[in-house]
């Protein structure tokens, strides 16, 4: 019986294993009933032909627009230089049937990518090789076996950037074919971009991109989606948009795109980004009917979109990061950079709108500006003045209300930079716009909630951090919230709590650190009777994250990217006049006495002694604003600095680890 079973299992194993083989290997392409039937030209105008006395071959498709196929370009190229003597052949092939030769020549010069590019403009070898998006990799052995199929390695992904590689698929396939032994992981889940594949019928329908799809396209997607912008291709091109028409719906459908986080269920926000049941469902038909483009006529006017500036009017004053550009490397993480500038604002400003413009769109993740006062100046909130993230839009304050830049102040962009394959250049710049002073009836400024003290365990999928605005503007309003966390942050979600009611404000179910939304209140809440504005940030730190660096550490607060914050930010307005008069949030007479006299906890004074280890370089116990970092220096020097001596003492460093001011 125990025989029997095995030898069943055998041949079902047999059958199965040629059913895939079957499957995988099908061929859907007229010109290609074999793929050691290869004969195409390379873009350069190398013939390309089949070479069974190669060792293999390995077949990447690559598309012109993908980010993600652009992020492995460079990698697939020393891939292939690495295995070349070996007998290992590389052949890039372009996805795209839109994709012209001026387009792959391009793209092969900007990546410095020399291995054969083909032009598989009837998607025949993608068809042969049953391949799905780009970025995948096929490796055929000499006979036409496919050996492997899937991904490069697991450092990048949609949406997800590691600082390495911890898995390396396709170097350890080549070595096993070469070295003669079985490929131990034959197939991984491919990344990259979907391939579309053209239909040789279109049916019979009147949901078409003229009449339908563009009007829908063009008024959800074109902000980003066109040339000089972040989007990887142009909504109002036809031929772009069904090349990627099977990706649109997986965007959509994932809730990718358009990029907006805040659940309907609570709050109302006027910059919300979000397409209707009817309008996905609509972009569905089109692309299950082979997008047909339809009749010209019908094709709606593409809208006038601004480019630069989109403030009311041109900036009054226009600030650069700094003189010469800054320079980004091809691959790999880039820690945060902090330049400090001065703008020569000689009296003190009311900025009514600003906006930060990124010189290369392409690898600026996000940008903060903040306003650093001069020590003497008194001064509301902690000085953020604006920001970008891909898809963001100007900051436009209703008339009357303006943000105070004192005379004298220093601007600090913190920059995040994201490299794409290739070492670029950055130059970003700020344009703000004046009004004058007695235009200004309220106050804009920006408060922080904020938890240092959290320490999330290994491999814990739901870690909860709860913080609170310490301070309540009584007489203010909020008119936007910004949480931010890092690449573990899985959820947020803040409360408003009164008397009598609590209410959520904001749910942000599914974070991504991608997109650092400013979401901007429809209405905004009057702060006169409420007791607490509390927040709590969800983390998940198990294996099940993709974004996660390392599951098997505890994690703290830091300001790298691998390390965590819990951080909300608020923008709050207030009637002009002295400076905001604040109350401690939900805090009782004992409670706040409790708070004030309680000793320092461990963690406090494990915080100041390991900044005093840090940059204490004269051992006396204090940290000079010379011997403090530049990151320090142009960040949180001055905000831990309370008494304004320019000297951090163990006392101030307890309190800043604690939120609170020293004593």
């Amino acid at each position: 019986m125990t025989r029997t079973l095995r030898q069943f299992s055998k041949q079902l194993f047999l059958f199965i294993a040629i059913l895939a083989w079957t499957t995988c290997s099908r061929s859907s392409g007229k010109d290609l009933e074999s793929i050691t039937a290869l004969r195409q030209t390379a873009i350069d105008g190398r013939p390309i032909e089949w070479d069974s006395t190669s060792a293999m071959h390995v077949f990447c498709f690559l598309g012109v627009e993908c980010p993600v196929a652009r992020l492995y370009a460079t990698r697939i190229q020393s891939t292939a230089n690495e295995f070349e003597s070996r007998g290992v052949r590389f052949i890039g092939v372009d996805r795209n049937s839109h994709d012209s030769q001026a387009d792959l020549r391009q793209f092969a010069e900007d990546l410095k990518v020399t291995i054969p590019l083909v032009q598989d403009s009837g998607q025949s070898i993608a068809r042969y090789l049953n391949a799905t998006r780009t970025a995948e990799v096929v490796v055929v052995d000499p006979s036409g076996t496919i050996q492997y199929r899937g991904r490069i390695d697991d450092q990048y992904s949609t949406g997800v950037t590691r600082g390495s590689a911890t898995t390396n698929e396709l170097k350890q396939a080549i070595e096993e074919i070469l070295s003669g032994r079985f490929v131990s992981v034959p197939t991984t889940r491919p990344v990259g971009c979907l391939i579309t594949f053209a239909r040789s019928e279109q049916l019979e329908t009147p949901v078409t991109f003229t009449k339908t799809a563009a009007p829908i396209l063009y008024r959800h997607c074109l902000e980003c989606h066109r040339p000089g912008e972040i989007g990887p291709f142009d909504i109002s091109n036809y031929n772009e948009v069904r090349g990627w028409a099977e990706m649109i719906v997986e965007v959509i459908d994932q809730k990718r795109m358009p990029p907006w986080h805040a659940s309907s269920d609570h709050g109302e926000f006027k910059n919300a980004r979000k397409m209707s049941d009817e309008e996905i469902q609509q972009i569905r038909k089109w692309v299950s009917a082979g997008a047909p483009f339809g009749e010209a006529d019908e094709l709606p006017e593409i809208p006038t979109a601004r480019h630069g500036w989109r403030m009311d009017r041109e900036p009054d004053k226009i600030v650069a990061m700094r003189e010469a550009p800054y320079r980004v490397p091809a691959n790999g993480s880039v820690e945060y950079q902090y330049f400090v500038v001065d703008p020569e604002i000689k009296e003190d400003r009311w900025v009514s709108a600003a906006q930060v413009i990124p010189g290369n769109a392409g690898i600026v993740h996000h940008a903060i500006v903040f306003i650093r006062p001069p020590d003497d100046r008194e001064f509301n909130g902690i000085g953020w003045l604006t920001a970008y993230v891909p898809g963001q839009r100007a900051t436009q304050f209703p008339v009357g209300y303006a943000r105070r830049v004192p005379a004298g102040s220093k601007l600090v962009f913190q920059m995040h930079y994201t490299p794409n394959g290739r070492e670029q250049t950055d130059l970003t710049r700020i344009g703000m716009n004046f009004v004058d002073d007695a235009a200004v009836t309220n106050e804009v400024f920006t408060l922080v909630g904020i938890d240092q003290e959290f320490e999330i365990p290994p491999g814990v999928s739901d870690h909860i951090v709860h913080a609170r605005l310490p301070w309540i503007t009584r007489d203010g309003e909020l008119i936007a919230i910004m949480p931010h966390m890092h690449l573990r942050g899985k959820s947020f979600e803040l409360r408003s709590k009164s008397d009598n009611a609590e209410s959520v404000l904001l749910h942000v179910p599914n974070y991504d650190f991608n997109w650092q939304h400013t979401y901007e209140l429809t209405k905004p809440l009057e702060l006169r009777d409420v007791n607490e504005l509390e927040f709590l940030a969800t983390f998940d730190n198990s294996s099940d994250n993709p974004f996660n660096p390392n599951p098997n550490e505890y994690v703290m607060w830091g300001d790298q990217t691998w390390q965590e914050m819990a951080v909300a930010f608020f923008e709050v307005a207030r009637p002009r006049g002295q400076l905001a008069k604040m109350e401690t949030s939900n805090v009782g007479a004992s409670e706040l006495a409790k708070m004030i006299d309680e000793p320092p906890s461990q963690k406090q004074i494990l915080f100041a002694e390991d900044f005093l280890k840090r940059f204490d370089s004269n051992q006396d116990a204090m940290i000079s604003f010379s011997e403090a970092s530049r990151i320090v220096q142009d960040y949180s020097f001055h905000r831990i600095d309370k008494d304004g001596d320019r000297m951090l003492t163990r006392d101030e460093l307890m309190a800043a680890a604690k939120g609170r001011r020293a004593r």
